[in-house]
């Protein structure tokens, strides 16, 4: 028997575990999928935006191959640091192990006043409206939401989640599984203005086109682009005409489509912005407007976040332009955005686990086809599938080959790798070790239990939010 542990029960773990499944070189393989928390499904349950139900619904298929008589979901079992297993323990206890751990950090802006009050990381934003049980107390419950205007920094599809979201009338979140402390901010929230900023133009934008059509369907919320700002990008003004110009993706096509379609009906720079100045004061755009209005802005560089009475007011942007080599130069040009509210959507990077090598520059483990590589050499039994292998690229269909890849990998190695000793009970050495295991049984308690909360709610189900609450309705498998 081949005994392998998966580290991480995201997508790209549980199509490890699927993989290895498929597979017919190694007839007998078990498969444990170990994560630091007692759910499953990683940035499906606490990444995805609640009113994403199409794309949330791919638990269903992870689901089923956590239920595969193969394989043992291991929940509440932390792996690296100091209050979980190390590497080299865990390896004592299989055949091979394959770390899926993904790609948790954002990245920095590294300006002056990025760490000001009011100034977040998207990534921190979306774990608190996903019930993220490490978000712990609700800064955006606080205070944040008391913003009038907000600047989200990126032009990624999460810079448009959290956009959305912001914009979105809390009334149409109800029947999704936001938390009930999220749910009663967005319903007090005074945000009212949406700034989605980029430091280049719209053909180098990375949203997909669904997801920016989506913000020209929310109700009660008006979308305004600057047709000044799209016509400095080459390709959106004359796409065709470019001398020597390859032909633009099909999604960017459509991209740029979408925004000269909103353009059309813009026709002015955006309200707020004040070039060159202080940062303005008071509530941005007509106060008689009781809707929301979603800026996309383009060609300006973060390089400031101002400050008033001790906490974020605004962001200074440097105006760029195109380089002519596919890159952005300063114009020499500043522009002050009011904000009370910044989210820092420029991307995640991978954080180093104890006891295993990493990369700083790349944000991921050095390995060879999946093999973990140590001082360049392939370190036996030991592999990485997802961002924490390749970066975070990709869309979540991407991790399927990856994880192939890695799976193909360690079965080249399997009869090297079966003829270590592995346990015969890893479970039982955990709890030996201290550890309290949240098995699949515990699972589908904290499962009825958040279908419990949200009919007492008159709602579907309703996500827990905090470590002690699913904890305790693991453990109470009578429910």
């Amino acid at each position: 028997m081949l005994s392998v542990a998966v580290v991480g029960s995201g997508p790209s773990g549980v199509y490890t575990a699927q993989a290895l499944l498929q597979q017919s070189l190694v007839p007998d393989v078990r498969v444990h999928v170990l994560d630091r928390l007692p759910t499953p499904y990683g940035l499906v349950r606490y990444g995805v935006a609640p009113d994403h139900e199409k794309i949330k619904s791919l638990q269903n298929s992870l689901r089923a191959v956590l239920e595969d008589e193969r394989v043992t979901f291991v929940g509440n079992v932390g792996v690296g640091g100091t209050d979980g297993v190390s590497p080299a323990r865990l390896a004592e206890l299989y055949h091979a192990v394959v770390y899926c751990v993904g790609a948790s950090a954002d990245r920095a802006l590294a300006v002056p006043g990025e760490n000001l009050p009011g100034s977040y990381s998207a990534t921190r934003f979306v774990s608190w409206y996903s019930a993220h049980p490490d978000i712990g107390a609700d800064p955006f419950a606080r205070d944040a939401l008391g913003a009038r205007s907000a600047v989200v920094i990126g032009v990624g599809n999460v810079a448009v989640d959290v956009a959305r979201i912001l914009a979105r009338g809390a009334g149409e979140l109800r029947r999704t599984d936001v938390p009930s402390g999220a749910l009663r901010a967005l319903e007090e929230s005074r945000v009212r203005e949406v700034h989605i900023v980029g430091r280049r133009g719209p053909s180098q934008a990375r949203f997909t086109t669904k997801e920016l059509r989506e913000l020209g369907a929310l109700p009660g919320a008006r979308v305004v682009v600057d047709p000044v700002e799209l016509a400095l990008d080459p390709a959106y003004a004359a796409p065709d005409d470019l001398p020597g110009a390859l032909p633009l993706p099909a999604v960017v096509r459509r991209n740029l489509e979408v925004l000269r379609g909103w353009s059309a009906g813009s026709g002015a720079r955006a309200a707020g912005a004040v070039p060159g100045g202080a940062v303005a004061g008071g509530a941005p755009g007509p106060a008689a407007d009781a809707g929301r209005r979603i800026r996309l802005r383009f060609f300006l560089r973060p390089v400031e976040l101002l400050e008033r009475g001790g906490r974020v007011a605004g962001v200074r942007f440097a105006r760029t332009a195109p380089d002519g080599a596919g890159g952005v130069r300063d114009t020499g040009r500043y522009e002050d955005v009011a904000a009370q509210l910044v989210l820092r959507a420029v991307g995640y990077r991978g954080v180093e686990l104890p006891g295993l090598p990493f990369d700083p520059v790349h944000g991921t483990v050095p390995h060879a086809a999946g093999r973990v590589l140590r001082g360049g050499v392939p370190s036996p039994g030991e592999y990485v599938a997802g961002w924490i292998k390749r970066g975070p690229t990709g869309v979540i269909g991407s991790n399927r080959s990856c994880a192939k890849e890695t799976v193909a990998s360690l079965l080249a190695d399997a009869a090297a790798l079966t003829r270590r000793t592995a346990a015969g009970d890893p479970l039982a050495v955990l709890r030996e070790w201290g550890l309290r295991p949240v098995e699949w049984t515990g699972w589908l308690s904290i499962e009825r239990a958040e279908a419990e909360l949200g009919r007492s709610l008159g709602r579907g189900p309703v996500k827990i939010p905090d470590w002690a609450g699913l904890l305790a309705a693991a453990r109470d498998e009578n429910r």
